[in-house]
């Protein structure tokens, strides 16, 4: 299988390359040259273990990948959750289920991919003798994922940037306190977007990602979302028979790649009904789904950090789908969108997708009444896909993190302290990060300065 970008001016490539570059060389965001049709393997994966199931689906995308490499490679990636089942389904109800997918190393459901991601890239450098340096932004969770996927891997050197003070102590403290000398946290004055900017010029900048060997770990590399596509894959196997073709998976979600993971798995062939994109105040995909139109605002940080978002990174790849695969409308709304922070779908189709928004001062009181209803305690991001909606459908909410990452907020509302072993050992740890400015030239030059 090849895979193209979003913006149409890069030949395809394998499924290597594509995972190796992370961003095409124009700018845009790799994609399957086709959708493969799954509908025909699900009777013989129900019965599949997490990671079994995971390789099988992989095994459809990675065909330059020997099979019994990507069987090793995605084994690997799940030795390292808690949880037997990985990702269990917890029914709170007959007609609402929980997703959990805060077992992995850092509490998050970024690690379903980026556990995965860094063993990849760990048989990258292997195959080509050639190191990496491994650049992301971070919002509060993608940065832990990311760091812990790819500790102790050879040849692998990590730089995240986060918005300084905007993000949760814990989630610092996950990134700053690995005491690792390969691993560089770069905390910038500003919000996750103006890090994404920066992070997508300087990977615009072919020379630079050759001299540094540039690989990103954001979820604009394909391998993350196709990793995250197989939970709901998982989940859909887990539920009763009859609540199969009825529900309605329930999304937290700030850069779009979550939920996105979930509606290509559906266009692939898994009968889901539909998804609700949970937003917090930063509400940039609400307002889209609502109206039509998708306006940039100011970032408001919030109870809710890992969706302090208005810029959707993967909105784009979505696009490309709305636009029936014509990349020169991508380039012209990406273009249009760039300089002006806004652009307006005619005839907008919003098809499966429905939307909710969550004000900060919400936040605490559906902790609390989710704990009263069903005895179970949700973090702040999960807590937004519990917004209340008209609609009856039997729904599954997404679970996207550990309530012990955000005690303060927990505190308030129910009057408890959640806590984890992993979280706790952190807080006597000392923090160690880097200041840099959230332009490209200041990432370059400090990447140039901590290579190898």
């Amino acid at each position: 299988m090849k895979y193209i970008s979003t913006r149409g001016q890069v030949p395809a490539v394998s499924f290597l390359t594509a995972v190796e570059q992370g961003l095409a060389p124009d700018g845009g965001l790799y994609l399957p040259e086709t959708l493969p049709d799954i509908s025909t393997h699900l009777k013989r994966w129900e019965p599949l273990s997490y990671a079994e199931l995971c390789a099988e689906f992989f095994a459809i995308f990675a065909t330059d990948l020997e099979r019994s490499v990507l069987n090793n490679l995605v084994g690997d990636a799940y030795t390292r959750f808690e949880h037997p089942e990985i990702a269990p389904l917890r029914h709170l109800s007959k007609d609402k289920a929980v997703l959990e997918l805060f077992h992995g190393p850092t509490l998050a459901f970024k690690d379903f991919a980026l556990q995965l991601l860094g063993n990849l890239y760990a048989q990258q450098i292997e195959r080509t003798g050639r190191p990496i340096s491994v650049l992301g932004a971070t919002s509060g969770d993608t940065g832990a994922a990311a760091i812990h996927g790819l500790l102790g891997k050879a040849g692998v050197r990590t730089f995240i940037l986060y918005p300084d003070g905007r993000v949760s102590p814990l989630q610092e403290r996950q990134m700053t306190c690995t005491g690792a000398e390969d691993v560089f946290p770069l905390a910038i004055k500003g919000s996750f977007d103006d890090a994404q900017a920066a992070l997508k010029t300087v990977f615009g900048d072919a020379a630079f990602a050759r001299e540094v060997g540039l690989s990103a770990v954001n979820s604009i590399n394909l391998a993350r979302i196709l990793a995250q596509s197989v939970y709901y894959i998982y989940a859909w196997f887990r539920l009763d028979p009859r609540m199969r073709e009825e529900a309605v998976f329930v999304v937290p979600t700030g850069n779009f790649g979550n939920v996105l993971a979930g509606w290509l798995a559906a266009q692939m062939g898994l009968p889901i009904a539909g998804f609700r994109v949970a937003t917090n105040q930063n509400d940039i995909l609400h307002r889209l789904f609502q109206t039509g139109e998708y306006v940039v605002d100011a970032v408001a940080p919030s109870l809710a950090p890992s969706m302090d978002i208005q810029v959707a990174s993967n909105f784009e790849r979505f696009l490309y789908y709305m636009e029936s695969g014509d990349s020169a409308k991508v380039r012209s709304v990406m273009e249009a969108f760039k300089s002006g922070g806004r652009f307006t779908f005619e005839n907008f189709e919003k098809g499966n997708f429905s939307s909710t928004r969550t004000a900060d001062a919400e936040i605490p009181e559906i902790i609390k009444r989710v704990y009263q209803d069903y005895n179970y305690v949700v973090d702040p991001h999960t807590a937004c896909g519990f917004q209340e909606t008209s609609d009856n459908a039997p729904v599954v909410v997404l679970a996207t993190a550990h309530p012990a990452k955000f005690p303060d907020t927990i505190h308030t509302a129910l009057g408890i302290e959640p806590r984890h072993a992993s979280l706790e050992a952190l807080k006597s740890v000392p923090i160690v990060k880097h200041h840099v400015q959230p332009t490209p030239q200041s990432i370059k030059a400090f990447m140039r300065a901590h290579q190898a």
